[in-house]
């Protein structure tokens, strides 16, 4: 019964990494197509929906923590994933002044180069028990570039979006309610700044 249940669990993550590695694929294709045809402006728009698709599957991580498929700590796992939902929804989806942005194309292709590579490493782990050492190398090369491109992207995203949460006063709210909760959404992002590197 262990090795059938080895078997599952394999073949699961196997599935698992592919759909997302390409789904990731799919948002750097459409990135850079965009890019090439018409500009930053236009980036967004182009990746918006694999985007949203890709990056929210990634919540399942949490769960594959949480059950013991896979050994990563949720404790590392949630805080990284948590930022990212909260570009992708709370920033990017929530405001669309930010959508034309020249840092929105550094963060998704931030992003999607270092999910492929993340991606096809387990990927490949998963389905054939090991990964070259080229792509090895890759995984932990290429951090030292796009790490400090995505969070830079990330930070300067969530700045812009401010005046307009300000304004906008989405997700806010304020007393006197029956619930006697108040919730500044933009003094939320503003703190989410400051401690956004060391929780990512």
């Amino acid at each position: 019964m262990a090795g059938v249940g080895s078997a599952v669990r394999r073949l699961y993550l196997s599935v698992y990494n592919w759909v997302v590695f390409v789904g990731w694929a799919q948002v750097l294709y459409y990135a850079v197509t965009a890019l090439l045809d018409g500009g930053h402006e236009g980036v967004y728009a182009a990746v918006e929906r694999p985007l949203q698709l890709a990056q929210t599957a990634a919540v399942m991580e949490i769960l594959h923590g949480l059950v013991g498929l896979v050994r990563s700590p949720v404790t590392a796992t949630l805080p990284q994933i948590g930022s990212r939902l909260f570009l992708t929804w709370g920033i990017l989806w929530s405001f669309p002044e930010t959508q034309s942005h020249i840092l929105v194309t550094s963060l998704v292709i931030s992003w999607s180069i270092t999910e492929i590579i993340r991606y096809s490493f387990f990927g490949l782990k998963e389905t054939l028990g090991f990964a070259p050492s080229w792509l090895l190398w890759l995984r932990y090369s290429t951090f030292m570039i796009l790490y400090p491109t995505g969070i830079l992207s990330e930070v300067g995203l969530i700045y812009i979006a401010l005046p307009y949460i300000k304004v906008s006063e989405k997700y806010f709210v304020k007393m006197p309610n029956k619930w006697n909760f108040s919730f500044d959404y933009f003094y939320t992002c503003a703190i989410a700044i400051g401690v956004y590197v060391p929780g990512t």
